[in-house]
Parts: structure tokens; C-alpha cells; sequence
């Protein structure tokens, strides 16, 4: 939810991230000077909602309109029906590789188009501060890497990045602005949710778990908290699996927007799936509400999360960063949606899961007292790290 009041990442990323090491021993983490920053979270956005601004303009039959609330801006233009979508966020560093982390930050901005069912992004810029701490031998080996994996992302994506900004800064920042133009049937307002959907997610919960559990691996007193519940192994699987599903975008969930008549969405970012749930539930025309029964979680993640007595994971309130959608979709379409994205000819790790349900209510959301938790097996894990309350990507949450 990053919006284009500039929202969110800077407080996901300083939740996510107490310090990442780089290439030949390089921290990024310590370049950043937020290594002790764990408890901010939702940055700009948060500010915004709080000092009372509009979460979002009312829907318009003939020239739609959003600004502040939701994941991008729409405003409509003054020729030929046509409106400006745009959206914009920055991140400090939380993973170590500076080329992945170059195409998280990608992949995160251009899902708050993809959140609209826009497939396309006619221009990227990058905004890039480079820590004034580097020595010229870090600066030389991390920005391009950076710059890299931020444009070879915009390139899967279809855009191009053709320009931006680099200043010098305390902190190593990277950051972006998306935009597109478009014609009213090339978005999905996400206002349409009706009683009967049902809520399915596409990327599984727990990156900033994920992110923080590797990082305790050097941390014996952190480590401690948790090393009854989860293995070093197990730990760097999950690690891989948040990293690889942070990096991978959303494009292909958008384009089965369309295709199977999503009523609305959002994208899964800092307030973890519960804020950005209620947010969406109050986007909506109708009088519905969002009761949520699966999580779908990186194995063993959940574990930590309880042992640690952090995050809040199986409360909902766990930050996310580059996540999932989260789709309203009519229920008899839900099922054919998750196994269509799972399809080879869309290429290797798109998931999907029903997770929750849409009724009659007053725009709120809720996740139940007990969620069952489903444990996402990292690839390349063996079968024993996979829980045995396990389950498929079709599975409905009982009424």
C-alpha cells in the first residue's frame, strides 16, 4: 500500500530489517544507521490516515477517482477519458544481496499497480541515496547491483526506468515511481466487493519473520528465543523462499484479475494482511465485511513468530514487504483462479490461496479467533519442514 502520498515502505523496511550483510562481508544494514529501528511500521501512510486525511475519494460511474488511502492514485485527465495512474515508495535495506534487493524494491512499487489490475507501467523512475559511511569501494560494488536488479525487474514487468535521482545521504535508500495511463477498463477500482466472495491470496505470509529470524543466526541472544522451534536450515530456506517471493511480481495476478472478474484488491505491505484488509473493507460501496481463515505462512515462520514474542504473525499485524495480493473474488471463480496462476505457462512460483470470505457487515475486517495456519514449504526444503496441517491452494475456509 504505498500510495502516491509517498506511503509505507521506509517504516516496512526499518520493521523488517536489522541489518543485512552484502557481497564479500559488506552490511548494508549497517550502512543504513536504522539497524535498531525494528518497531516502526506503516512510515508516511500511517502519519497521513492518522492527521485525518481522505481515505479515498468516491468512485465516479464515468470518470473514477483514488487519492490518498489506497494503493495508487487514479486521476482522471483532461482528454479522452483517459486517467493518470501513479504510485511511488522507498526502502532502506533488509536482505543482504544488493541485487535482490534492487528488484524487491521493483517488484513492490509496481504492485501497487498490479493491486489495480493494471498489467502494464509505462514508466519507472528510480530514486537512489547512496550512504555518505560507504567507502568508494562499497559505493562501486553495491550501486550498480542495486541499479541492476531494480531495472532488470522493470524489464520482466514490461517498463523501462529512463530516470530518476541519486543524491548522497546518511542512509543507503532505493525508491521509485510507477505510472501509467490508462483507459477506465484497464483497472479495477477496489471499491465492488459483494456478500458471497471470497478472499484469495497470492503470496504467502512471514518475509519480515523470515528476514529477521537469519539475521538472529548471528545473534546468540535473539537465536536462543527461537532454536527450539525452527532449525539453522530451516531458517535459511525460509530466508531464500521470503527473498525469491519478495522479488517475484504480481503481474500475473493482475492479468487473472480481469479474467475472472475481480470485484476488488489490495497488495500486502506494512500493516501486514489485517491492516490492509480493514483498509480495503472501507474502499467498498457495498455493506460488507472480510473474515479471514487461513494464513498461508513460510514454514516454520509461524513458530517464530510465537516463540519470539514479536511480530504479531498469526494476528495479522505482521509487516509484509513486496507481498501478495489480496483479491475479491466471486466464489465460484476463487477455485479456477488458484489453479490457473499455479499453471506452467506462466512460469515457475505464482501461488494462490482462498484465505477468507466476504459478508454482510459494516466495512470492517477480521481474522478468526484460531486462523488455520497453513505452512508454505520453501523450494528446495525437504518434506519433513512441511507442518502436517498442510494444505492445498483450493481449500475454502469454513463458513
Amino acid at each position: 500500500m504505498a500510495e502516491a502520498s509517498a506511503t509505507g515502505a521506509c517504516g516496512e523496511a526499518m520493521a523488517a530489517a536489522e541489518g543485512s550483510s552484502g557481497p564479500a562481508g559488506l552490511t548494508l544494514g549497517r550502512l543504513t544507521g536504522f539497524s535498531g529501528m525494528k518497531g516502526l511500521v506503516g512510515g508516511q501512510e500511517e502519519a497521513s490516515q492518522e492527521a485525518g486525511l481522505p481515505a479515498g475519494a468516491g468512485p465516479s460511474p464515468t470518470f473514477p477517482a483514488l487519492g490518498i488511502g489506497m494503493d495508487s492514485c487514479v486521476i482522471p485527465l483532461r482528454h479522452g477519458g483517459l486517467s493518470l495512474v501513479q504510485t511511488t515508495d522507498f526502502f532502506y535495506p533488509l536482505v543482504e544481496d544488493p541485487y535482490m534487493m534492487g528488484r524487491i524494491a521493483c517488484a513492490n512499487v509496481l504492485s501497487d499497480l498490479y493491486a489495480m489490475g493494471i498489467t502494464e507501467c509505462d514508466n519507472m523512475l528510480m530514486l537512489l541515496s547512496v550512504s555518505q559511511s560507504m567507502s568508494e569501494e562499497e559505493r562501486e560494488k553495491v550501486t550498480p547491483l542495486m541499479v541492476k536488479g531494480f531495472r532488470d525487474a522493470a524489464e520482466e514487468g514490461g517498463t523501462a526506468v529512463t530516470g530518476g535521482q541519486t543524491v548522497v545521504n546518511p542512509w543507503i535508500i532505493i525508491g521509485e515511481v510507477a505510472t501509467v495511463v490508462c483507459q477506465p477498463n484497464e483497472f479495477i477500482m477496489p471499491d465492488s466487493a459483494v456478500v458471497g466472495d471470497v478472499l484469495v491470496l497470492t503470496k504467502p505470509l512471514g518475509t519480515q519473520v523470515a528476514v529477521n529470524a537469519h539475521q538472529w543466526l548471528d545473534n546468540p541472544e535473539r537465536w536462543n528465543k527461537v532454536k527450539m522451534v525452527v532449525s539453522r536450515e530451516e531458517v535459511e530456506l525460509a530466508y531464500q523462499e521470503a527473498m525469491f517471493n519478495m522479488a517475484t511480481l504480481n503481474r500475473t495476478a493482475a492479468g487473472l484479475m480481469h479474467t475472472f472478474n475481480a470485484h476488488a484488491a489490495t497488495d500486502i505491505t506494512g500493516f501486514g494482511i489485517l491492516g490492509h484488509s480493514q483498509n480495503l473493507a472501507k474502499q467498498q460501496r457495498n455493506e460488507v465485511s472480510f473474515v479471514i481463515h487461513n494464513l498461508p505462512i513460510i514454514a516454520k515462520m509461524a513458530a517464530v513468530s510465537k516463540a519470539s514474542g514479536r511480530f504479531g504473525l498469526l494476528q495479522g499485524t505482521s509487516a509484509e514487504t513486496s507481498g501478495g495480493l489480496l483479491i475479491c473474488l466471486p466464489r465460484e471463480q476463487a477455485a479456477r483462479f488458484c489453479s490457473e496462476i499455479k499453471s506452467s505457462k506462466y512460469g515457475e512460483g505464482h501461488q494462490a490461496w482462498i484465505v477468507g470470505i466476504v459478508e454482510k457487515g459494516n466495512r470492517t475486517a477480521r481474522i478468526i479467533d484460531k486462523p488455520r495456519v497453513i505452512e508454505v514449504l520453501p523450494r528446495g526444503a525437504t518434506a519433513a519442514v512441511l507442518a502436517p496441517d498442510s494444505s492445498n491452494a483450493s481449500s475454502e475456509p469454513s463458513s
